[in-house]
């Protein structure tokens, strides 16, 4: 996961109308914001392009965007009055995100000094108005920050779209494998994988265990070892599992595991996997502690065939790359009724990711209970109290439905028999009515969690997606809840 080679590109508009002399000082202005968001510690590169004057300029600078690799998104800002039928053909062709940035360049209006000339050359307020309507009347996705550049709150949507631009920048070639197939029977973990390429990027192939074993089975003495020092090392080693102990073998088969599975992926550059329990002919073990592992590392990582959600894992790891909080795969196990705080324990048999562990994980052996193979090692942790989301993205036939559930982990208690990594959520505003949305919502049992994030970048990702989504949060009211579905019934029937 890196981002320090990308960049996005901040476009300026104006036309020939003002003169040589404004249209200096409108690249020199936007030259110096350009420098100032750099400096402000943004997550991407911003780049200054020339100031677009005609169709023609326009429509070469966002074909040059979409051919440029390194280039993630564009930030459009109109300086001027630029006449917004300039900007069709351009917006026609571009194929990255869009951020409209509706500020300008002083703070405040010098009242004693101001003149027709300030008055031509700062002209964002009608400017990007103009500009506005003909990305409305396109239908075209874009984000829109508005406030003065300087503003830290517009820095930070700034960051956050940026953050997302990039992730969709990750997604376009987004290569998940699938070790066996989904569960058998099951509905919400399947979907349509050409559909999802189109939409969304991600390319989806099957590969039978017996691929991953020949990898398994290639591992050398000196890589084991090497891996086994990773372990002792990084956490809380059991007794049962250290050196001698009489579960060992189980933590030695997980290190050939992970040694094989990143062999396998970084030949196939691969982002993203799914395992599936039913499918282990070969193997000693489920692959639980490499997929902790791998998924702390950056890899997406979806449960029993899920690659919608090995995908989503991935994007939003991309998005917090660098955050604090931590971002990991999940799944709804079971429920607390209290009568106070009635919460959802969630957890998975294995495969949790270490980066929202509250401390030290602990690696230990314990039976699985399910697959009928050797006992598996683990890493085990309680996830700290904070708030987070959950984000699911489900296919409905007709189209994609991104939902997100605002949540608060509070403090869990022991579990001296369930040895499994685990958080403990509220979901907002309430368990009743956030788990009656999700449902009533088509949302899955498998989610992407992650403390780092927030509902903005899960909204401008729906957004740069072109997808629906629904909002699970603190005000969320089931009978109003009811009535957005059903609107958004009827808009994708209408525009799909």
């Amino acid at each position: 996961m890196k981002i320090s080679n990308k960049q996005v590109w901040f476009v300026t508009g104006s036309q020939d109308l003002y003169g040589e002399e404004t249209l200096r000082q409108v690249a020199e202005d936007s030259k110096k914001m350009v420098e100032g968001l750099n400096k402000a510690g943004l997550p991407l590169e911003m780049v200054w392009k020339p100031t677009v004057r005609s169709s023609e300029e326009i429509y070469n600078t966002m074909v040059a965007a979409g051919a440029d690799a390194n280039c993630v998104g564009v930030v459009t800002w109109m300086h001027t009055f630029s006449p917004a039928k300039m900007w069709i053909g351009g917006l026609k062709v571009l194929q990255k995100p869009l951020c409209h940035l509706h500020t300008q360049f002083n703070r405040e209006i010098p009242w004693n000094a101001i003149d027709m000339d300030f008055m031509n050359l700062n002209q964002s307020a009608h400017g990007d108005r103009e500009y506005g309507h003909i990305v409305s009347r396109m239908r075209k996705e874009t984000k829109i920050i508005a406030g003065h550049w300087q503003d830290q709150p517009v820095q930070d949507k700034l960051a956050v779209w940026m953050r997302v631009a990039n992730a969709w920048d990750d997604a376009r070639d987004m290569k998940i494998a699938r070790f066996g197939d989904n569960m058998n029977n099951v509905a919400v973990t399947d979907g349509d994988k050409v559909e999802a390429e189109l939409k969304l990027g991600y390319h989806v192939d099957y590969y039978p265990i017996g691929d991953l074993v020949a990898y398994v089975n290639a591992v050398t003495p000196d890589e084991l070892q090497a891996m086994l020092a990773v372990y002792d090392s990084s956490y809380k080693v059991a007794p049962n599992a250290k050196e001698g102990g009489k579960d060992r073998q189980s933590v030695v088969e997980a290190a050939r595991q992970e040694v094989a599975i990143r062999k396998f992926f970084a030949e196939r550059n691969i982002k993203a996997f799914t395992t599936n329990f039913d499918a282990l002919h070969g193997m000693h073990q489920l692959p639980g502690l490499a997929s902790q592992r791998l998924m702390a590392d950056g890899f997406g990582f979806g449960g029993e065939g899920d690659w919608k959600t090995a995908a989503l894992v991935r994007t939003m790891k991309v998005m917090a790359l660098g955050l604090p909080g931590g971002t990991s795969f999940m799944e709804d196990y079971t429920y607390h009724f209290d009568g106070k705080n009635n919460a959802i324990l969630q957890a998975h048999m294995l495969e949790v990711c270490p980066s929202i562990a509250k401390n030290t994980p602990s690696l230990e052996v314990f039976p699985l209970g399910i697959g009928g193979k050797a006992d598996p090692a683990r890493l085990i942790f309680d996830t700290a109290p904070g708030a987070g989301i959950a984000s699911t993205i489900i296919d409905l036939g007709n189209r994609f439905r991104m939902i997100v559930n605002e949540v608060e982990v509070i403090e869990a208690k022991p579990m001296p028999k369930l040895p499994v990594a685990n958080a403990f959520w509220v979901p907002k505003p309430n368990l009743e009515v956030g788990a009656q949305a999700w449902i009533m919502a088509g949302g899955t049992h498998h989610t992407s969690f992650s403390k780092a994030l927030t509902t903005e970048y899960i909204e401008d990702y729906a957004e740069i997606a072109g997808i629906e989504l629904l909002y699970i949060d603190k005000d969320t009211n089931i009978r109003q809840f009811k009535q957005d579905m059903r609107i958004n019934e009827v808009y994708y029937l209408l525009n799909k």
